[in-house]
């Protein structure tokens, strides 16, 4: 079975190998913490409010400086690790990341206070604590979560970029190295803009449970390179040098323009929470629904779609899936599918939060006002 799915080389490890693998992620969230705990920040507050204060709550982010020592420590491999680990030892990681993430989750659910959910299969997957920090909140764990995450998701990419690069040599694919490039700019531009991120869907309305503990720290970080298990091990396309440059330019502008998306409409969301009638780049005017003390932004991207920023995200998948040249292998698409189930899901669920908090009445004139749900004129 692991033969015909192509996945064969990534059991090849010694037993020894194997178990260092399996404690690879526990070694990595030590250091993540470490970093994150020692390292200078900068403090913003955010959208979600601390029912203790009555006041947003601050956050300490760093995740720019961490992620750029990490992208030091694997290039130079001052772990000790060679930089194709990673990749080689990802099954084994999963593993281990997932008992990790599955005793945290039980330490931060049963922690707290009992919530409204009372069925314990649920209350671990989704979680009781919206938010929780420690060290007079100088350590925020959802932060942490997606630097992390965030953080392995580049560092896998490139380790198998490395991988693939000694097994082929001259005959390597540039698609992986793309690839690679991809998902290692699409985190610094998360950690370049890392404020952001405290007016996210995950920030406002999930709780700390198995879904999002084993999300950010095992999916996000291990299991978002998915497509690369199967295709590291396959070769140059074989592409005409004319079609080699239509293939690898048109994959580079389908990801800048889904990028364009979906950091554009954050950023028009983000500036209309901090300052909700200054212009956006200097164009586009806010137009908003008012509910009491909030507004409902209904201009600009965000009045082509009610989520056009998950638009965005599917031609950053899109991307992704042809980027290694193999139109037709389904490894390739494992991501593209991935993505496109969950922000379908994702929209339906924001929906029915919008619509509690802002009434059934006003999120009505909403939907009315802008129609679509993720792609204008189709859904």
């Amino acid at each position: 079975m692991i033969e015909w799915l192509g996945i064969g080389h990534l059991f090849e490890l010694s037993r020894t190998e194997a178990i260092l693998g399996f404690f690879t992620p526990l070694a990595v969230f030590a250091v993540f913490f470490l970093a994150q705990l020692i390292l200078p920040g900068r403090r913003l507050t955010g959208y979600v409010i601390n029912p203790e204060t009555g006041e947003p709550r601050s956050y300490r982010l760093n995740g720019l400086l961490v992620f750029a020592l990490a992208l030091v420590a694997w290039a130079f491999e001052l772990t000790g690790m060679p930089r194709d680990w990673f990749y080689r030892s990802s099954v084994y990681a999963v593993a281990g990341g997932t008992v990790v993430a599955a005793i945290v989750t039980v330490l931060a659910v049963f922690s707290q206070p009992q919530g409204k959910v009372r069925n314990p299969i649920l209350t671990l997957w989704f979680g009781r604590a919206q938010e929780l920090a420690f060290f007079k909140e100088r350590f925020d764990v959802k932060m942490y979560l997606y630097v992390v995450g965030g953080t392995m998701l580049s560092l896998n990419a490139l380790s198998g970029a490395a991988y693939h690069y000694e097994l082929f040599g001259e005959d390597y694919n540039p698609g992986v190295f793309l690839y690679a490039a991809f998902f290692t700019f699409y985190i610094l531009d998360y950690c370049i803009f890392e404020r952001v991120q405290l007016y996210t869907y995950d920030l406002i309305h999930e709780n700390l449970g198995f879904k999002l503990f084993w999300g950010c720290l095992v999916v996000y970080g291990w299991l978002f390179i998915l497509p690369l298990w199967g295709m590291a091990v396959y070769p140059d396309p074989g592409f005409s040098p004319p079609w080699t440059y239509v293939w690898l330019i048109g994959t580079t502008a389908l990801f800048l323009f889904g990028w364009g998306i979906s950091r554009g409409a954050n950023m028009q969301k983000y500036m209309f929470k901090q300052w909700p009638d200054r212009t956006f780049l200097g164009l586009i005017e806010p137009r908003y629904i008012e509910v009491g003390d909030r507004k409902i932004l209904c201009s600009g991207l965000w009045g082509v779609a009610r989520h056009f920023n998950y638009m965005g995200e599917g031609f950053l998948a899109l991307s992704i899936a042809l980027s290694f040249g193999y139109f037709t292998n389904p490894w390739a698409w494992t991501y593209f599918v991935f993505i496109v189930s969950l922000f379908t899901y994702r929209q339906l669920d924001d929906d029915k939060h919008c619509a509690e908090k802002y009434g059934a009445d006003k999120w009505a004139e909403y939907q009315a006002r802008v129609k679509y749900r993720i792609v204008p004129g189709i859904y």
